[in-house]
C-alpha cells in the first residue's frame, strides 16, 4: 500500500475534523540505514535504522550480566554507563544517550526493555544466545564508529529429566 493511500485510510479512520499531517511510510525491511545524532529529531519509526554516536562523544556501554535465579529461570541485568532508560518518551524523537534496549534470544526479538532488570523464566534445552542492544526511542539500533553499542551472553540449558 502506498503511503498515500495508508495516509488517505488512517485519515478516514480517525473521523470527521479530525487534521492528520502525512508522514513518510518505509518498510521494516530494508537495508540499515546510518543517521546522525544530529539528524535523529527528523527520523520516522524504522527498525532497521542506526543512530550514530560521534566520534567526539563518550559513547554508551551496555554489559549483559545473567543471575540464575533462586527459584527457576534467570534474571538479566542491565549495567549501562552513559545511557538513561527513558519509558516515558516511548515512540518520541530519539536522542543518543537515552532509549531503550531489545533483548534477543537466539537471533529473534523477545522484547524491549526500559529498565536495568529482566526476569527471563525459561529457555530451550541446548545453547541459547541472549543479546541486548541500546536503542533510542524511534527503534534505530545505537552505533558507535559503525559498530552497535551491544552485549551478547550464552547460556547452556540442560535438557529436563
Amino acid at each position: 500500500m502506498t503511503s498515500v493511500r495508508k495516509w488517505v485510510l488512517l485519515t478516514a479512520c480517525v473521523g470527521v475534523g479530525a487534521f492528520v499531517m502525512p508522514r513518510a511510510v518505509q518498510s521494516h525491511h530494508t537495508h540499515p540505514q546510518t543517521i546522525s545524532s544530529a539528524e535523529q529529531g527528523k527520523m520516522e519509526h524504522n527498525h532497521d535504522r542506526q543512530l550514530e554516536i560521534s566520534a567526539n562523544q563518550t559513547p554508551p556501554t551496555v554489559d549483559l550480566v545473567v543471575h540464575p535465579d533462586q527459584v527457576k529461570g534467570w534474571n538479566l541485568e542491565l549495567q549501562v554507563t552513559n545511557f538513561d532508560f527513558a519509558p516515558t518518551r516511548v515512540n518520541a524523537a530519539s536522542m543518543a544517550f537515552s532509549g531503550r534496549a531489545h533483548l534477543y534470544l537466539n537471533g529473534k526479538k523477545v522484547t524491549r526493555l526500559y529498565g536495568n532488570w529482566y526476569y527471563l523464566s525459561d529457555l530451550p534445552p541446548g545453547s541459547n544466545t541472549l543479546k541486548v542492544t541500546l536503542n533510542g526511542n524511534g527503534h534505530e539500533a545505537l552505533v558507535y564508529q559503525g559498530k552497535p553499542i551491544s552485549d551478547t551472553e550464552v547460556i547452556q540449558v540442560d535438557p529436563q529429566p
